[in-house]
């Protein structure tokens, strides 16, 4: 696995949140790399997916700063306008509109940009609907026909439907069996190398993390460490110990180990690959 070298692609510094007197997020540091496919953990109510919203511009945060893309996030509509088509979001369950079809479903980011002719949309939704690795005709069906994995792959086409720089996935394998969640993970490496994606992803799926992710930001204690999946099974931090060490952790090392070959550890962003 490779990444990009060059200016972070997010920069969060300072990131405080707080929801009346609960504090999630207190003095939250983090850069993802351009290229890299970062892992997000954390246990229950540690604010994994309010941080993809901040990010993204969604969630106002009570303090700190984010850069996304090279923009400062303004939390009120500007910056999600400005960047539109530059990042690309899949939230679980894939969020298809349910009266749509999976075409009709990829083409919504292109009609609000308002500048596609048709016919140009309905080509790029073909050719979204392929890249993912659905069939031709998953375009005339609607959400309610298709399998779990088959709606985490349109909802996927919909959040490239215009070519982002950076995908934000949300819990992406969940409710996925085995097999289908292993192919999932193929797909985003194969998207990464073909499109130069950076990815950062919301995830407890251990073999995910294990597989494809270049580093881990792991959210414990209201703060973030980031590291390796080598560096972080070093860590002494209890929760990260429990996390890394478990039986889980060991077989989806097993795995990693057949899939990157000796030493068990895909190399990290940048380190080769």
């Amino acid at each position: 696995m490779t990444a990009v070298d060059g200016e972070p692609t997010i920069v969060v510094r300072g990131l405080v949140t707080r929801f009346g007197t609960q504090t999630v997020h207190d003095g939250l540091d983090l850069e993802v790399r351009r290229g890299e496919i970062l892992g997000v953990v954390g246990g229950s109510g540690t604010g994994k997916t309010v941080l993809l919203r901040t990010v993204i511009g969604l969630q106002r945060p009570t303090e700190g700063e984010v850069r996304l893309l090279g923009e400062r996030v303004a939390w009120d509509g500007s910056t999600t306008a400005r960047l539109a088509g530059r990042f690309g979001m899949l939230f679980q369950e894939g969020a298809l509109f349910s009266a749509l079809t999976v075409g009709q479903n990829i083409e919504v980011p292109m009609r609000e940009r308002g500048d596609v002719p048709k016919a140009l949309m309905d080509e790029l939704a073909r050719l979204k609907v392929g890249l993912v690795g659905l069939p031709p005709d998953a375009c005339g069906k609607y959400p309610s026909q298709l399998s779990g994995g088959m709606r985490k792959r349109a909802g996927l086409a919909r959040a490239l439907a215009l070519d982002p720089e950076v995908v934000f996935l949300d819990e992406p394998t969940a409710g996925l069996d085995p097999i289908g969640a292993s192919a999932f993970d193929e797909l985003i490496l194969d998207l990464r190398r073909a499109l130069g994606l950076t990815v950062v992803m919301v995830t407890h799926d251990l073999d995910s993390l294990a597989r494809i992710c270049d580093r881990i930001a792991v959210l414990v204690d209201k703060r973030i460490v980031v590291g390796t999946m080598a560096e972080l099974t070093a860590d002494p931090h209890p929760w990260i110990q429990e996390y890394f060490h478990g039986p889980r952790a060991r077989a989806a090392f097993d795995i990693a180990a057949r899939a990157t070959g000796p030493g068990g550890i895909a190399p990290a962003a940048g380190e080769g690959g």
